[in-house]
């Protein structure tokens, strides 16, 4: 599955949550994620995949950057089980 995030980088604290804006007809949102990690030499970054693959209980090599290496918005490919993903993204989406 992919799936957009928006990044907040030096957060006081890491968070998973949220709609960033509003959704497109055929998209399910755009994910915010808040991590503690400053935007430098990529550590927001992997802070961001280390904190994705937390929420949806997968390891770390299942989430992987697409696009938005050096952008606030970032593509991510998740893999896992799709039913199981969507559910999880529909719950984070609307916390």
């Amino acid at each position: 599955m992919r799936l957009s995030v928006r990044v907040r980088p030096g957060a006081s604290r890491t968070a998973v949550s949220g709609r960033y804006g509003e959704p497109a007809p055929d998209s399910p949102g755009v994910l915010c994620v808040a991590v503690t990690a400053r935007a430098v030499d990529g550590a927001a970054t992997d802070a961001v995949l280390r904190a994705v693959a937390d929420a949806f209980g997968l390891r770390r090599r299942d989430v992987t950057l697409v696009s938005g290496q050096r952008s606030r918005t970032k593509v991510l490919e998740l893999d896992g089980r799709p039913a199981e993903l969507e559910e999880r993204l529909t719950e984070l989406l609307g916390a």
